[in-house]
């Protein structure tokens, strides 16, 4: 007997470079494999034909109306503004509304945040989401997974110390929950690794980070730790973070043409590859984003997963899985037990101060005594 409680999935099945075909034939798919429902939402009479051309379980599937898109090419806030019944605004009112637990969209990275930004209850104490980047690492010792968080990669372009603490609570119960680390390591990206390094809102957030009770801090690492795998969760600015992304797929797309360039060039450089064909097809399945779904973006109080826009019908199901993972699993409730705890303390702290202040002030201004318990002669009535 299944005892999992009913979790549904919004899936925007307009978004990505292949839907809704794709969307649909992973929605099926899921449905076959799991107790998952899916919410599908586009346009009605397309995805109704394309249902019936896949085996799946009808109740586990429904589809909601939804009659315009928002196309990757188009710029977002514009076409959200022009399209109100677009499919991936159409999505976040399920979770607003409570007939979805999550979210996934392969469309608009821009969209998504936008959508979310508008219709999704955010943590309380969250003023800023970040997107995660999965992305594969050297075997780290401490962990048995292939796979590193990275966030914010652009969400947040410029962010507070506390912006950055809560994105470290973010990428813990992401790695914990999810890739099931046991208490993940958690760094903050910076230009060294002593305390003193970076301007002073990192500082700032080294230093609130250090201490704080619900993350595994391990201090700064520098860029060429990120892939070497330096920590399971590091932590950084939406801007800084998009850079090194957008570095990591550039410098992959160069070892790709590298390799079809000596293929082409040198029989034994040609044997050479053939010889390692086995080693680069592993190297592939880690690499391949249809593995892990895609990139979670966290600050909601519902799980949201943005499927790369190029996904095929396997790593969208994989996106649906992790998404009804994740609302399973508590990992925004964890982040919002964090936040909680953070802004309690930080309170504590600021009555701590004033109360001290407080004290200092009547002290001050309580006039001197002559014994100790009462003001002396000269200070009495009538002087």
């Amino acid at each position: 007997m299944n005892d999992k409680p009913r979790v549904v999935v919004a899936l925007d099945a307009m978004g990505g470079d292949d839907a809704p075909e794709q969307p649909v034939i992973a929605a099926a798919r899921v449905t076959m494999e799991t107790t998952i429902h899916v919410a599908l939402v586009g346009k009605r009479d397309r995805l109704e034909a394309l249902l019936a051309e896949h085996e799946h379980r009808a109740g586990q599937i429904e589809i909601i109306d939804a009659s315009e898109v928002c196309e990757m090419h188009e710029k977002p806030r514009a076409a959200l503004t022009a399209k109100p019944d677009a499919s991936i605004l159409v999505a976040a009112r399920l979770l607003d509304a409570g007939k979805a637990d999550a979210l996934v969209s392969a469309g608009s990275t821009g969209a998504l945040v936008l959508a979310a930004a508008k219709h999704v209850p955010m943590i309380p104490g969250v003023q800023r989401a970040a997107l995660a980047a999965v992305y594969p690492t050297q075997k780290r010792e401490v962990s048995p997974d292939p796979f590193a968080l990275l966030l914010d990669v652009g969400a947040t372009v410029r962010c507070r110390p506390r912006d950055l603490v809560f994105f470290a609570y973010m990428g813990h119960a992401y790695a914990s929950r999810i890739s099931k680390v046991e208490r993940p390591t958690v760094a903050l990206l910076n230009m060294g690794s002593e305390e003193s390094k970076g301007d002073k809102d990192l500082v700032t957030a080294h230093r609130l980070m250090k201490n704080d009770p619900w993350i595994n801090f391990i201090g700064n690492v520098e860029g060429n730790d990120i892939p070497t795998g330096g920590a399971d969760v590091i932590v950084c600015e939406g801007y800084v973070g998009n850079v090194a992304l957008k570095m990591a797929e550039g410098v992959t797309e160069v070892l790709r043409g590298l390799g079809k360039w000596a293929f082409k060039r040198s029989l034994l450089w040609r044997l050479g590859l053939i010889l390692l064909g086995s080693g680069l097809r592993r190297l592939k399945d880690v690499t391949d984003y249809g593995e892990y779904g895609g990139a979670p973006l966290l600050g909601f109080r519902y799980p949201l997963i943005k499927a790369h826009g190029r996904s095929h019908a396997r790593a969208i199901a994989n996106a649906i899985k992790i998404a009804a993972k994740a609302a399973r699993d508590g990992v925004c409730a964890e982040i919002e037990a964090a936040v909680a705890d953070f802004d309690a303390r930080a309170r504590a702290a600021d009555d701590d101060v004033s109360g001290d202040a407080s004290d200092s002030a009547s002290s001050d201004a309580m006039p001197p005594s002559g014994d100790g318990s009462e003001p002396s002669g000269e200070n009495r009535e009538g002087g």
